[in-house]
Formats: C-alpha cells, structure tokens, sequence
C-alpha cells in the first residue's frame, strides 16, 4: 500500500469515526426531546430547571432542546410564568394518528376477549346521523341465536349503545333529537323526552347505559363508551342478550366488565397517553 493510499485510508477512518459520533450524538439528542415531551404530558408544565433536572442535563442543554421545539410548535411557553408546555403541533399529530387508528379493528382483540370471557354478544356502535351503526360483532359461546346485529342502524333512544351515543353529544345536537318523536317499540320503550333526559344523566353519571326490552322484547344489553385521544366519545362497545341472563343479578357485574372494556378500547384509541 502507497503512503498516500494508507492516508486515504486513514483520512476516510477519521470521517466514519466523526460520523458514528454524530450519528450518536443527534440519536441522543432525539431521545432527550422525546423525554421533554414526555415530562410536560407528565407534569403538564415546567420549568427550564425542572426538565434539566428530570434529563440529568445543564440548563443550557435544556435550553436548547426547549428552544428547537418551541420553533416546531411542539411546545408552547407561558411567558408570563417561564413555564414550558406541551404545544398545538403536538394535538395535530395526534389528530393524523388517531385517524388511522381504526376502531373497528382495535376493536377485534376487544370484542373477542369480553365475548369469551362473558359468553354473550359483543359489538361495537358509531354513530351514524339519528342512529347507532354496529360496526363490530363477536359472539359468545351462550350466544344461541343466530340474529347478527353488523351494520344494523339502531335507534339512539332504545339502545344501549345508542344511550351512551346519544348521552355525550354536544347538547345542541342531542336536544334537537329529542325534539324530534320518539317512536315506540316496545312497552319499555322511553319515548318521554323528560324521562329520556333523566336517563341520559344517569349514562354519564354512572359511565355506562342499559337497556331491558327497550327495543327487543326478551333482549337485553349494557354499553360504555369508547374515547378518542381527545376524550371525545367515538363509539360504544355493548354486550347484549336475552333477559332471563342478562338479569338485574348479573348486570352490574357486565356493567363493570363492559366499562373496563370501553377503557380498554379507548387506550388503544390513544385516550390516557
């Protein structure tokens, strides 16, 4: 090997070397923002020292990261105060994510597990104009009819999923349904706009709606509500069947088991993160 070959050599050794040190210092640099991001989810704001403190970094180091995120919009800061919060760029990336979330599929795994667990059908609602639109279905082994609820538009006022629905609508939108009439299905049908309303405080009060023969006679189910990352309510995920099983007995229990189900669902939506 020639002396200027051995300098090439030695010249381009240098180079990766300086590279893999950049390389590993702007990987560092990336998790440190994502850390600053995190710890003002946590706290909600804070301060220069504070984020030094949490990274385990100099203040001017901080000062930095702060400063790159504020250009992107990715943080926000009170100037009044000093403090540091999560930024509007943040919501909009949010936004574009939770679009591609799917809930229906989410849902599946979901659906599935409750369905298994408790025997009964499962299904997931949206609401689609004056109606629930059921999305999502998986049945449990006690599930002897063969009645399949996918796609069917549901009244809001009889359901189950519909009442949770119904329930979490921006009030305008809600009391210009209940202006319209009501139709009648059963003799258990609420068709009284007062009642109606007194039943829509309990959903949110209690987190969760039930319907006893309301639509069906002999039917019976209970829902909860399913969030996006922005705790707006999406969907509700409901377990249904017959009266002479889903009894004033064992409904708090599918109660419970139903909103866990709606939590869960509405994590994988990224509500909670």
């Amino acid at each position: 090997m020639t002396r200027t070959q051995k300098q090439d050599e030695h010249t381009e050794e240098s180079s990766e070397k300086q590279s893999g040190r950049g390389a590993g210092s702007a990987v560092q640099s990336v998790d440190r923002a994502v850390s600053v991001l995190e710890i003002l989810a946590r706290l909600g704001e804070a301060g220069v020292t504070e984020i030094a403190e949490e990274l385990d970094v100099h203040k001017s180091t901080a000062f930095r990261l702060l400063g790159v995120l504020e250009n992107r919009g990715l943080v926000a800061q009170a100037k009044d105060r000093g403090k540091y919060y999560l930024g509007a760029a943040v919501l909009r990336l949010a936004g574009a994510a939770a679009v591609r979330l799917d809930i229906s599929q989410e849902g599946v795994p979901v659906c599935r597990e409750l369905a298994d667990e408790l025997g009964e059908t499962v299904n997931i609602a949206v609401l689609d104009d004056d109606a629930a639109v059921n999305i999502m279905q998986a049945r449990g082994t006690a599930s002897v009819t063969a009645q399949n609820w996918l796609g069917r538009r549901t009244p809001l006022h009889a359901t189950s999923s519909g009442k949770v629905l119904l329930a979490h609508m921006p009030p305008t939108l809600r009391e210009g349904l209940l202006a319209r009439t009501l139709p009648r299905f059963t003799e258990r049908t609420i068709t009284g706009t007062t009642v109606l309303r007194a039943e829509l405080e309990a959903v949110i009060e209690q987190g969760y709606g039930v319907t006893i023969e309301e639509l069906e006679l002999g039917l019976a189910a209970v829902a909860a509500p399913i969030r996006a990352h922005d705790g707006k309510v999406i969907g509700a995920i409901s377990v249904s069947g017959p009266v002479y099983r889903l009894n004033s007995d064992r409904l708090p229990e599918l109660a419970k088991r139903t909103v866990a189900a709606g939590a869960d669902l509405s994590r994988r939506m990224g509500y909670g993160f």
